[in-house]
């Protein structure tokens, strides 16, 4: 993986990236990168975040729905715009060979220590809304009225932005005119891609519990063994979108984890599983779901459970569609500002992200951010885009590494030129 060269700017009307944003959004992306946090436990990274808002001129609230940021960047009576990025990291164990690389870990639910990276680009976000905040305080002669720039916790899990709601952000900060996010994707850096239809995918996890009898290793006959019957389930789940959804759906289902036992001559008495349902639309999710507890309740039945099984919603959020008009004069604020070869169109995305929480009843805009340097576009096989998109390390990989030289700019601009629809709108 080639590292990042030096921050360039990219073309845009008006007044250019000054180059001491740039250089200071470029140094807390590097060190946000090397000490990344897990969901909930953001608390370097939420600090790190508030001074870097504070030194762009906004006034900054912590300790919000957990370790959550509110920077507020007042000038004049006008719209309230607010850029939402995100506080938190993956369990994953990088493998980028940059010079920066994380070499954290920390402790999971569980009590074990696991390595800890920002592998979906949150540090990126958080970089390019610190810059964009300390470039619209270089030009507030451009426009008028309020920017809020939200640091959410708890993305990966689904859960901050519900937390946010429920502690009062809205109530705190007023409900901006216009909220915006970007978030990075494998595609050139320096580009944007916006969608036509839904740009993210409704997203139910839930935690099953399953309950066996346990006892020895010798004598399973007398056990009802809930790791046999763990891997039944998981068998029987895959099942439910190969031959009960339609074929012309957009669904998947996954059991992300399998937690049961600590001894290998020990038959346990549970198993529990992490399953996630994505589709498109919330009849598919709910059909889906439900599928998943009949099953579930069916294999434990069949095995001679002693217990019900116990499924438990550990978070849910919609699919995201943004408005069309909202989404129309962003694309066009993106192609003056970035050219018209430089914005794409993105296809829907199974893809889940909470933020059409905070969306709610607010109109909104999200578009994608493309991260992949020009080497390693050059060197990823392939004839074709799709054919090089796909051999690329994609978000959630070890080996993903965002082209900060490009993509770091352009993401900046993306968010400027964004919020200055509604703060000066032509």
């Amino acid at each position: 993986m080639v590292s990042p060269g030096p921050l360039a700017t990219a073309r845009a009307p008006g007044p250019a990236l000054d180059a001491g944003v740039l250089a200071r959004a470029g140094s807390l992306y590097r060190d946000l990168h090397a000490h990344p946090e897990l969901s909930g436990r953001e608390e370097r990274t939420a600090a790190r975040f508030a001074a870097a808002l504070r030194e762009a001129g906004c006034a900054v609230t912590t300790g919000i729905g957990g370790h959550g940021v509110v920077g507020v960047l007042a000038n004049g009576v006008g719209p309230a715009v607010m850029l939402r990025a995100e506080l938190d990291a993956l369990p994953v164990a990088e493998r980028t060979g940059l010079p920066y690389a994380s070499t954290a870990g920390a402790l999971d639910g569980e009590g074990r220590r696991v390595p800890v990276m920002h592998a979906c680009g949150h540090d990126l976000h958080l970089a390019a809304a610190v810059g964009a905040a300390a470039h619209l305080d270089r030009v507030r002669d451009r426009w008028r009225g309020t920017l809020l720039v939200l640091g959410q916790p708890a993305e990966e899990t689904l859960t901050g932005a519900a937390a946010l709601i429920e502690d009062g952000l809205y109530e705190r900060f007023g409900r901006p005119d216009l909220l915006l996010a970007q978030h990075a994707a494998p595609l050139p850096a320096g580009m944007v891609a916006h969608g036509s239809g839904p740009m993210t995918a409704g997203c139910v996890t839930l935690e099953v519990t399953l309950t066996g009898r346990g006892g020895h290793a010798a004598t399973p006959h007398l056990c009802v063994d809930p790791v046999v019957l763990a891997a039944t389930v998981v068998v029987q789940l895959q099942t439910i979108v190969a031959r009960q959804v339609g074929p012309a759906e957009q669904v998947t289902l996954t059991v992300g984890s399998l937690r049961a036992g600590h001894h290998p001559g020990v038959i346990p008495e549970e198993a529990t599983l992490g399953v996630t349902i994505r589709a498109l639309s919330d009849r598919a999710l709910d059909d889906v779901r439900d599928r998943v507890v009949r099953t579930v309740r069916g294999c434990c039945e069949a095995a001679g459970s002693p217990v019900e099984p116990v499924l438990q919603v550990v978070s849910r959020t919609p699919a995201y569609r943004g408005d069309p008009e909202v989404a129309a004069r962003l694309r066009a604020a993106h192609e003056r500002t970035f050219g018209a070869d430089r914005v794409a169109w993105w296809p829907s995305s199974l893809a889940a992200e909470d933020f059409p929480l905070l969306a709610d009843g607010i109109p909104s805009g999200y578009w994608m951010l493309g991260v992949v340097g020009p080497r390693q576009w050059r060197a990823a096989p392939g004839g074709s885009a799709a054919e090089k998109l796909a051999a690329l390390p994609a978000n959630h990989s070890p080996s993903f590494a965002p082209y900060a030289g490009l993509a770091l700019p352009a993401g900046v601009e993306a968010l400027a030129s964004g919020a200055l629809t509604a703060l000066a709108p032509e």
